[in-house]
């Protein structure tokens, strides 16, 4: 049974899972926006409003911690320069997920994942 158990598996291992949503979390704050799949989008949404919390507390504590989970130092500095203070009066909800045409390979579903304005 999975009672209180949050976050979705992505039919990978806890290994991958965690090297994929990392990944995504660098290509959305180094890009502002992604494609991904429904399922995908919903899991690292949480994860890169953590990270712009992080640059909106700005202390070294939380670069540190935000070096340990975004693998590029260019991408955590921008965190902290550019992207955090533009959400300095928003209490949360940095991202947005906008649904897009089905894949045409398998049908699934995409979202464009993009950091609002």
């Amino acid at each position: 049974m999975r009672h209180k158990l949050a976050g979705r598996k992505l039919s990978r291992s806890a290994s991958h899972r965690r090297a994929l949503l990392r990944n995504l979390v660098t290509d959305l704050l180094d890009h502002e926006k992604i494609t991904t799949t429904e399922a995908k989008a919903r899991e690292v949404r949480s994860l890169a409003d953590k990270m712009i919390t992080l640059g909106k507390e700005g202390g070294l504590n939380s670069r540190r911690q935000a070096l340990s989970f975004i693998f590029d130092e260019k991408v955590v500095n921008k965190v902290f320069g550019e992207i955090a203070p533009r959400y300095g009066e928003r209490p949360g909800g940095y991202t947005r997920i906008t649904k897009i045409a089905p894949r045409l390979g398998d049908g699934a579903p995409l979202v464009r994942l993009e950091l609002v304005e």
